[in-house]
């Protein structure tokens, strides 16, 4: 089982330690190309059931014609257009008021965890769900950044660019269980992806800074679904993220209900801090398509923008257990 360990190695003095975290760069280096590519493919997925992503609005880029309406100043009106029929028409111009987005995924030694029950690891499902983020929010015409390692930038390859900063990065990013301390422009988004199993105080610490930044903030819970059932019987041996600790239990489904019970608690609290926020807090399993999480995600990120790109209804309930 995943869960968290009080111990930490010194990597950069501890052999053992730097060989371990060379291997983990070079297995994400190794994975990065299939996980653009699904990532990719979730994005398009999405796209496709998102109608009128754009909107009309102050700009410089042509986006549509429309009927004059009266009341309207004669300025306004396209006459090349209106010559070639019996109504006047307008040249509205697309909106272009882009907003930043700092997206994080967790890729700690927790987020590593897939039991039997799923075919992916959390950290996987984590860089996945951020990088198809970052596809549908670039193609929207939003700015996005990982947080501590890019500026914001809304490049058609602003994906792959995010994708070689973590490359490059992985060793020291694979450390951290919780965000980068950044200096977030106001009104700026945070996007993060985690299992969020640190103590509810690191938790709360981190996201309350984000918050009185000004920053509006977006929590995506990613749990292997053995973390959220506790399936097991019988003897079971369980271990810490690195392997130090390991603990046997006689009777595993002896545990399940107060296992359940302090799971449910920290859910609770982390959803006190975001809802005092205003911010949203989503929970996602590993064995549940990845578009399911993400299409509620930009569905959130629409309503918590009066004017954001992605038109359509949102529900923004406390809790989506997908």
């Amino acid at each position: 089982m995943a869960g968290r360990s009080g111990l930490h190695s010194n990597a950069t003095s501890d052999r053992p330690g730097v060989l371990k975290l060379e291997r983990e760069a070079v297995s994400l280096v190794d994975r990065m190309p299939e996980l653009l590519m699904e990532a990719d493919r979730i994005a398009a997925t999405v796209a496709h059931g998102i109608h009128g992503r754009r909107r009309a609005g102050p700009g410089e880029t042509f986006w549509q014609f429309r009927q004059y309406q009266q009341g309207e100043g004669a300025h306004l009106v396209d006459w090349r257009r209106s010559a070639s029929s019996d109504h006047l028409f307008v040249r509205e111009r697309e909106w272009e008021a882009a907003h930043t987005l700092y997206l994080w995924p967790n890729l700690s030694q927790s987020m590593d965890f897939k039991s039997h029950l799923s075919g992916t690891t959390k950290a996987d499902r984590a860089l996945v769900l951020m990088l198809a983020s970052a596809e549908l929010l670039v193609r929207g015409g939003e700015r996005v950044a990982l947080l501590g390692l890019t500026t914001p930038t809304a490049s058609r390859r602003a994906t792959q660019k995010l994708a070689e900063a973590l490359v490059m990065n992985s060793d020291t990013h694979a450390a951290q269980s919780e965000p980068p301390a950044q200096r977030l422009t106001r009104f700026s988004t945070v996007l993060l992806f985690s299992d969020f199993l640190d103590p509810i105080e690191k938790i709360r610490e981190t996201i309350e800074a984000m918050g009185a930044a000004g920053a509006n903030g977006h929590l995506v819970q990613i749990l292997d679904p053995a973390e959220e059932t506790l399936p097991y019987q019988g003897r079971t041996e369980f271990l810490s993220p690195d392997g130090s600790q390991r603990w046997i239990a006689d009777r595993a489904e002896s545990l399940r209900e107060r296992y359940r019970a302090r799971l449910l608690a920290h859910r609770a609290a982390i959803q006190e801090v975001t809802h005092r926020l205003g911010w949203s807090f989503l929970v996602h399993h590993t064995d549940r398509p990845a578009s399911e999480p993400l299409l509620s995600l930009l569905m959130r990120l629409q309503g918590s923008h009066g004017g954001y790109r992605w038109m359509g209804s949102s529900s923004d309930v406390t809790e989506h257990t997908a």
